[in-house]
């Protein structure tokens, strides 16, 4: 590409993200196709959405203002993330020096060599159970994301060869699974709509539900060429603006039964990710500690520069008691420190908050991640 057609390039391309937001990734060449960067395949909840929502009809969305605001790559428009910049998944991608973030499986851009720098998965409202999220009437289920994985999966021996697709993503893709938090709070714990769920199932049913799930969605995961993976834990889900706001807790209280909950789970998980890497030949499962670490930052936050852990910089305001209740959106309160908060909104961390998260899983000791960090599993 020479330097006028290249600069050409470039400002269509800036164009054409002004007029379309979600189509990031549609000015990836085709003649830059360096496979050794790698791939991230990222499944989850709306923790690392990143726009699947937009394409289908459902009440868990995040394509209007103010989120995205500080996101570069869109010029500060909405794109599906549920915060106001990067979520962790996109800021891993860059530290493991993949060049592009990884596009929205349902985005109509997802096409062709495209896929090789990584698909998006994940979907705001999806959970390991796929009765998880039935409030918001529509969301991608982990079952349903590992379908669609399957026909990008078709799509990369298409492009490369059966042996040359098998290499790649047993050798330089990796696989991010960021979800459970929504299997409590909008299945397990939800009012009214789970109280008979409630009423038959013991927590420990529930959990051990979770976990059968999960590990036969990994497998089928590995039955289709995953080999590095990294799994997330469940945060202090009692801790988030909107637990805080329903339950009318002092700053420095979270509610106990979603965070014991939480810890339960999350156990069973760690005991999971050990039983995978003994029995599935040639996987290498990494448990990040997102628990603690999500706690570290609430706990100390003036200690990581933040003013506040319990006020989300979106919606708290005018919002009056509900400021943790609401969603996101043009109408709502937005804080002027935005990087100062550790909660975007009711839910999700702000960019801030994700950055020094990424950070520790890239780079952190077995406190945070274990048995080995994101870029040691990357080079392995």
């Amino acid at each position: 590409m020479d330097a006028a057609f290249r600069f050409l390039h470039i400002v269509v391309c800036g164009l054409l993200l002004i007029l379309n937001p979600t189509r990031l990734g549609v000015c990836q060449n085709d003649d830059d196709n360096d496979l050794t960067k790698g791939a991230s395949f990222i499944f989850g909840d709306s923790l690392v959405d990143a726009g699947n929502n937009n394409y289908f009809e459902t009440l868990s969305k995040a394509d209007i203002p103010p989120n995205g605001i500080d996101f570069k790559a869109s010029g500060g428009n909405p794109t599906g993330r549920y915060t106001n910049g990067r979520t962790i998944g996109d800021i891993v991608g860059e530290e493991l020096g993949q060049p592009y973030y990884a596009l929205p499986f349902l985005a109509p851009n997802t096409t062709g060599k495209t896929i090789l720098h990584g698909v998006n998965y994940a979907s705001g409202g999806g959970g390991i159970m796929n009765a998880t999220g039935n409030i918001f009437v529509n969301r991608l289920s982990m079952d349903i994301q590992i379908d669609y994985f399957n026909i990008t999966r078709k799509q990369i021996d298409n492009l490369l060869g059966a042996s040359k697709a098998r290499d790649y993503l047993h050798t330089n893709s990796i696989f991010s699974i960021t979800i459970g938090s929504n299997d409590f709070l909008n299945n397990y714990l939800l009012p009214v709509v789970s109280v008979g769920a409630r009423i038959s199932q013991s927590p420990d049913a529930f959990v051990d539900d979770m976990i059968n799930h999960l590990r036969r969605q990994l497998t089928r995961l590995y039955e289709l060429d995953g080999r590095k993976f990294i799994l997330g834990n469940v945060g202090p889900i009692g801790c988030i603006p909107y637990q805080k706001t329903i339950n009318q807790l002092s700053e420095n209280e979270c509610v106990s039964l979603p965070n014991k909950l939480a810890l339960q789970y999350n156990a069973r998980l760690k005991d999971l990710v050990q039983e995978l890497n003994e029995n599935l030949q040639g996987a290498t499962f990494v448990l990040a500690n997102v628990y603690d670490l999500v706690m570290e930052l609430i706990t100390n936050y003036a200690k990581y520069g933040f003013t506040t852990a319990s006020k989300a910089c979106c919606g708290n305001g005018s919002g009056g008691q509900y400021a943790g209740i609401l969603p996101c959106g043009p109408t709502s309160s937005l804080c002027s420190d935005r990087h100062k908060h550790v909660f975007w909104d009711a839910y999700h961390p702000s960019e801030a908050a994700n950055l020094i998260i990424a950070k520790q899983l890239m780079d952190g000791d077995t406190r945070y991640i274990s048995p080995i960090n994101l870029r040691q599993l990357r080079d392995l």
